[in-house]
């Protein structure tokens, strides 16, 4: 019987403790991408974006599974988001402001034609996902990062990203370079709000040292 294998699990980039701070490097990690702008809870351009993703991702899935012999579940719904005024992520939480990359990680061993023919794949079912066009592949490189776990509504997060912007990165000597990052390590169809689990990273660069390359 074939392994499948839980990336989640294996990873140590996906390891984070709640109340705990802690500076990682990331390496760079290949991503199906797709942006958009506003309210996640309302945006339908939000929704369009998932319904693109995810049939690309159960095809390079079970591509992999089928032509390669390596079998993993699908990694968690990861997002970068940034607005024009950061505060409107720490204090107004003005949603409608913000813009988004979501992601869905794409397993080193996967060549590029074996992405080229899932898309296709994709594509040619009788109803297409309106966005599929605009999903890229793109390489993001982080580097050096800071994170932890935040359990809880994703409206809870404004504290926990406060204390890490304003108390920990200057107290380490860091500051912050590149685009705020979320993974969703839960399913929001079936787990409570106040049981959500979810990852929060911010690349950072050690103070008086050159900005890393980010997204």
């Amino acid at each position: 019987m074939m392994t499948k294998v839980d990336l989640k699990k294996t990873l140590d980039r996906y390891r984070a403790r709640r109340g705990d701070f802690r500076v990682v490097e990331i390496p760079e990690t290949t991503y199906l991408m797709i942006d958009g702008h506003g309210d996640p809870n309302t945006s339908a351009q939000y929704t369009q974006s998932l319904e693109a993703l995810y049939p690309l991702a159960y095809a390079l899935k079970f591509a992999s599974a089928r032509e390669l012999g390596r079998d993993y579940v699908v990694p968690p719904l990861e997002g970068l988001w940034w607005a024009d005024d950061m505060a409107s992520f720490t204090t107004a939480r003005d949603k409608s402001r913000w813009n988004w990359t979501l992601m869905l990680m794409v397993p080193e061993w996967i060549p590029q034609e074996i992405i080229d023919a899932a898309r296709a794949k994709v594509a040619a079912k009788k109803e297409p996902p309106a966005r599929l066009g605009d999903v890229r592949v793109e390489a993001l490189t982080e580097g050096l990062c800071v994170q932890t776990l935040h359990i809880g509504s994703f409206d809870d997060e404004a504290p926990v990203l406060a204390r890490m912007h304003d108390e920990f990165i200057p107290d380490a000597g860091l500051r912050m370079s590149g685009t705020h990052h979320e993974i969703y390590l839960s399913d929001v169809r079936r787990v409570a709000p106040e049981k959500l689990r979810t990852l929060l990273r911010q690349p950072v660069v050690r103070v008086g040292s050159a900005d890393h390359a980010s997204s």
